[in-house]
């Protein structure tokens, strides 16, 4: 199950890769403020627990002897590999050359100076899955390459309702019915997310507001959050735990709780990202060939995923410019992005992979999981995101646990955003 618990973390925070350097401005040519253009790289990221990335860069260094690239393994866990990036950039520590960063960070480290722009024609972006494009650009420039994406499905007990004679949800209200009816009368709880405060549960709540047709940040930084789409998406999952079909154990879980849950056979619904399907279809899960995945519903038919996954970017004060760009063209290439799929378990980002026979037979979601990355859209796009994603999660937690109503936490989320967005 190691892998799994890799494979979950890199998904959904995208697992974050390298970065140091302070900037030399947002706009900084990548070739000023540093020695000559090729030569030996240090490559950081969070904890690679699947092993997969270094036989990757082994097979980089056999080719490029004199380019080699070192790898530095940082936290597992997303904020806290954030938090050591953001400490080293800020302070002008230079021990790392490429980052490859939650996607959600690509504004904020650009905003910021820390990463360099690069130049589209040098990387395979028309071979991308067209939305993934969107979350390695800021200010219309190119600041990172898309290597691993990912967008969230719902997981459904494919017996439970096969017996019951229902098809998986396609609306809120579907959802809702089938969660509050069917799963009790099979010892299920009804529906759970990722709602513990932390990243998992802004991404969570900003796919209701989305699926809702509404948003947080408009395209131009503006706050958006006061609305009647974000009151309805607010209000999705307030009513679920106030009615019961969230339970109030789910507000406890990231990732792995959840995922544990509906393989353990303790749910009936439960939204995550791909890597989930392995496991549920793992030697030890209860519910291994008893379920099936679905893109997200919304209040009147599909609704809208989150981007996930990682961007890989060169620091503003990368030793090896040159070379660290060729590692990122090595690492989005067509041969090295099937390794991602199949010895990291991770969604790459060459549409071609989607459409494999040979691939789509060794993992059924394939489908799935485009036909949500192409209807997927990014997380509100800001220099000071840190702290959006941070007065997220503590509006929608206190929503969900029914200390606020909806309509008023509407109201606070745009106060608070509205002072963060002024301090940027």
């Amino acid at each position: 199950m190691r892998w799994i618990r890799a494979a979950g973390r890199g998904l959904l925070v995208a697992a974050v890769v390298l970065a140091g350097h302070v900037s030399a401005g947002a706009g900084a040519d990548p070739g000023s403020a540093r020695g000559g253009g090729r030569g030996p790289m240090t490559l950081a990221t969070a904890g690679d627990l699947t092993g997969y990335l270094g036989p990757l860069l082994e097979g980089w260094n056999r080719g490029h002897p004199d380019e080699r690239v070192t790898l530095v393994e940082l936290p597992d866990a997303a904020d806290e590999a954030r938090a050591q990036l953001a400490t080293g950039l800020r302070s002008g520590d230079g021990r790392y050359d490429i980052l490859n960063m939650d996607v959600a960070w690509t504004s904020e480290f650009a905003a910021a100076g820390w990463i360099a722009p690069l130049e589209a024609d040098r990387f395979p972006v028309d071979s991308f899955l067209p939305p993934v494009l969107d979350t390695a650009r800021y200010g219309g420039r190119l600041y990172a390459v898309p290597y691993v994406t990912n967008a969230a499905m719902l997981y459904y007990r494919k017996d439970v309702l096969d017996r019951a004679g229902e098809t998986p949800p396609r609306t809120w209200a579907e959802l809702e019915r089938q969660a509050r009816t069917l799963a009790p009368r099979h010892g299920l709880g009804g529906y759970a997310g990722q709602f513990l405060p932390y990243e998992g549960l802004t991404v969570n709540a900003t796919e209701a507001v989305y699926s809702a047709g509404g948003s947080i940040l408009g395209d131009d930084g503006r706050v958006a959050a006061d609305s009647p789409e974000v009151r309805t998406g607010l209000g999705f999952l307030a009513r679920g735990v106030r009615d019961g079909w969230i339970p109030r154990e789910a507000l406890t879980y990231k990732e792995e709780e959840s995922r544990q849950a509906f393989q353990d056979g303790r749910l009936l619904f439960l939204r995550n990202w791909p890597y989930a399907y392995a496991g549920a279809s793992g030697a030890d899960s209860r519910v291994a060939g008893k379920f099936g995945a679905v893109p997200l519903p919304g209040p009147d038919g599909p609704g809208t995923s989150v981007l996930g996954g990682s961007n890989l970017a060169v620091s503003a004060r990368a030793r090896h410019p040159e070379s660290a760009s060729d590692l990122i063209a090595y690492l989005t290439s067509a041969p090295v992005q099937r390794m991602v799929l199949t010895e990291g378990a991770l969604p790459p980002v060459r549409a071609e992979l989607y459409r494999d026979p040979g691939l789509i037979r060794r993992f059924p979601y394939l489908p799935t999981l485009r036909a949500s990355v192409l209807s997927a859209a990014a997380r509100p796009k800001s220099a000071r995101y840190e702290q959006v994603s941070l007065v997220v999660q503590a509006v929608v937690h206190d929503v969900m646990a029914q200390h606020r109503e909806p309509g008023e936490s509407a109201r606070r989320l745009a106060r608070e955003l509205s002072a963060v967005t002024r301090r940027g």
